[in-house]
């Protein structure tokens, strides 16, 4: 188990769901940029529009999971979960931002606004 085990079977595992929370993240990180990509930089990039794109790409990602429960079968475990939206959020920061760093962020931040709502990460 772990995350070791987790980055040899994601890619076999996540069927066409991986796509579709990054097509979605990419649809979200423009709206909350005016609908440009890669535009918030500078003056206008901060931790609250960070935190809202993170946000509404994570419910979007865990909603996904709670409605149908297929697609949670279909991801064996809740790290297989918990990485594809992460990957979903960092696919909506990097459109938003075009920026490693805040995308890292995302990432990392997705991890804990997952365990926020599920409670756990495995």
């Amino acid at each position: 188990g772990g995350v070791g085990f987790t980055q040899y079977a994601t890619a076999t595992y996540t069927d066409n769901i991986l796509e579709d929370f990054c097509y979605k993240g990419c649809e979200i990180g423009p709206d909350y940029a005016d609908g440009e990509m890669a535009s918030i930089k500078g003056d206008k990039l901060n931790m609250d529009i960070l935190e809202k794109i993170i946000r509404a790409e994570n419910d979007y990602c865990l909603t996904q999971y709670e409605a149908y429960p297929t697609v949670a079968e279909s991801h064996f475990g809740g790290s297989v979960r918990a990485c594809c939206a992460a990957a979903g959020v960092g696919s909506a920061v990097a459109c938003a931002t075009g920026l490693a760093q805040p995308t890292l962020s995302g990432w990392s931040l997705s991890q804990l606004v997952h365990y926020e709502r599920i409670g756990i990460l495995a």
